[in-house]
């Protein structure tokens, strides 16, 4: 038997008044899910425990069985992982985003989508500048990398970058402990980056340069279960993003690169496709995520996130089920609500589909938020989605 998690990151949303009311997956074409829905089980499932922030690492740590409530840590760490970094007892992980502030307001949490070849020379750049035996800058992917910081700051507050695209920052800047020392290497920052020459050749470029950093998501290395032990399997992760690749390792899920593959809309959805089926003539399970409908909902972009859910239909999905036999099943289903009208996530429950060997149709044979809503599966740990997939309800 052959298991396949596909995630959607964001993917759910609310109804839009621009797009008659509907949600973005009601609108998108999506047959191949839609196909998946009449033969499968269509449910909801509540990933953001109770008093838990709605990010990807904690919605993610539930779709691979983790309960957050009692493993998580911080999203640094999760991202500091897939990147090679070992951290010390000491070492707090910070996710640093290089990002286009403009007047005091956060106008961009990606400095424009800035690519990890130009991000990488700012990076180099910082730690010539302000590393030293306590600081030190990793470079990620993209906009998105790592500040390791000697200390403790266990009752710091942060706040994501993408929680306040268009806001003032004053009010959002690191609170409490620590705050003091954060802030001001998120200050100094700004003066190293801003005469850096690949800020000079984007604006040369007509692209938003990067003005700082922003230090969000810290933690200390966390201890995870491993996914073999707990479902008998061994498996492969396939991502962009450096936090779900950092979650898989951490519980023992093989990483598996895709040339292309950039966290967005441009992303090589037929790579992933390819890599995922290759990976599952070795291994008997592969976690599959999908960054892109998440970037256009934190953009406001409602036609950017129908694009993006129809890509990973049509040109991911459907080239899956075309290398399946019958000997396996797919859950398909968004970590999280990004929606397009508030630009950040949401805690809301999301859908769900489950298909494959085993699996008896429910009475819900449409993919989508409101006919979902419908179903009588709802699971509401969301640490269990998984189980459902190993072990369908009968």
């Amino acid at each position: 038997m052959k298991y396949i998690f596909l995630v959607g990151d964001g993917m759910a949303d609310e109804p839009l008044p621009q797009i008659d009311n509907r949600t973005p997956l009601e609108v998108a074409e999506i047959n191949n899910m839609q196909n998946l829905a009449k033969k499968g089980i269509v449910g909801m499932c509540r990933t953001i425990p109770e008093g838990m922030p709605p990010g990807s690492d904690v919605a993610n740590l539930s779709l691979l069985g983790i309960n957050p409530a009692e493993y998580y840590t911080g999203r640094g760490p999760l991202e500091a992982a897939s990147i090679g970094i070992k951290l010390g007892r000491d070492d707090c992980a910070f996710r640093c985003n290089l990002v286009n502030i403009q007047d005091g307001r956060m106008n961009d949490y990606s400095a424009g989508h800035i690519s990890t070849e130009e991000a990488d020379e700012i990076i180099t750049v910082l730690n010539k500048e302000l590393a030293d035996d306590r600081v030190h800058f990793y470079t990620g992917i993209d906009y998105r990398h790592i500040c390791v910081i000697k200390g403790r700051f266990h009752n710091l507050k942060c706040t994501p970058p993408h929680d306040i695209t268009d806001r003032n920052i004053d009010q959002y800047l690191p609170a409490v402990e620590g705050k003091k020392r954060v802030r001001s290497l998120m200050k100094r920052s700004n003066r190293v980056i801003e005469e850096t020459q690949i800020n000079v050749r984007r604006i040369k470029e007509g692209k938003l340069p990067a003005t700082q950093i922003w230090l969000w998501g810290q933690g200390y290395k966390p201890q995870l279960p491993d996914f073999h032990d707990r479902f008998g399997v061994y498996g492969s992760v396939i991502t962009a993003v450096d936090l779900i690749r950092g979650i898989g390792m951490l519980t023992g899920l093989d990483p598996v690169q895709v040339e292309g593959a950039t966290g967005f809309v441009d992303t090589n959805y037929e790579g992933k496709a390819d890599e995922g089926v290759r990976s599952l003539k070795e291994k008997d399970f592969v976690f599959i995520h999908v960054e892109a409908p998440d970037e256009a909902g934190h953009k406001g972009d409602a036609e950017l996130k129908i694009r993006a859910i129809e890509d990973l239909d049509r040109r991911l999905l459907k080239r899956i089920l075309s290398e399946m036999n019958e000997d396996y099943r797919i859950l398909v289903m968004p970590d999280h609500p990004t929606p397009v009208s508030i630009k950040t996530h949401s805690k809301t429950p999301v859908p769900f589909i489950l298909y494959g060997k085993g699996i008896k149709p429910n009475k819900v044979n449409v993919y989508s938020e409101k006919e979902a809503g419908k179903s009588k599966i709802f699971i509401e740990k969301g640490h269990e989605i998984i189980n459902l997939l190993f072990n369908p309800v009968k």
